[in-house]
């Protein structure tokens, strides 16, 4: 079964946030809609991980929707909700992320309560949680 909530998220330079969320994170690009007046802005895009998915699009001023939303570098770099990717190889992935250059603010850490897992900011300053624990898997 795929997700059925899908975190959104607003870029300013959308295109690179797709770059690095690919190769540092491990998403997939299913699709892409650059603007057709400026190519350089992204309409709307879906990335893939796995079973799951995010949409994203470049920050813009002219929708009804960018007055409910802001950046992290607007509001000091706080968020109010965290999108969590669970992903197989924790640690494996913290090292690739790492070395593609993301923040890490939370380290690498097995949980008390299974799994293990870190957060980190990408280049724009969201913040995102890699974790193995996968809350729709029976346990004991």
């Amino acid at each position: 079964m795929n997700s059925t909530i899908i975190p959104c998220l607003r870029y300013k330079d959308a295109l690179a946030a797709i770059d690095f969320l690919c190769s540092a994170f491990g998403f997939e690009a299913q699709a892409v809609y650059k603007n057709a007046d400026d190519p350089r802005i992204v309409d709307h895009a879906q990335l893939t991980h796995r079973g799951g998915m995010i949409m994203l699009g470049s920050v813009r001023n002219d929708t009804a929707f960018s007055q409910y939303i802001v950046q992290p570098d607007d509001v000091r770099g706080m968020e109010t909700q965290c999108p969590c990717v669970i992903v197989e190889d924790v640690r494996a992935h913290y090292d690739k992320a790492r070395n593609a250059g993301a923040v890490v603010v939370d380290e690498y850490e097995e949980k008390e309560y299974g799994g293990a897992g870190y957060s980190a900011r990408d280049p724009e300053g969201h913040l995102w949680y890699f974790g193995s624990y996968d809350p729709w898997v029976a346990r004991g």
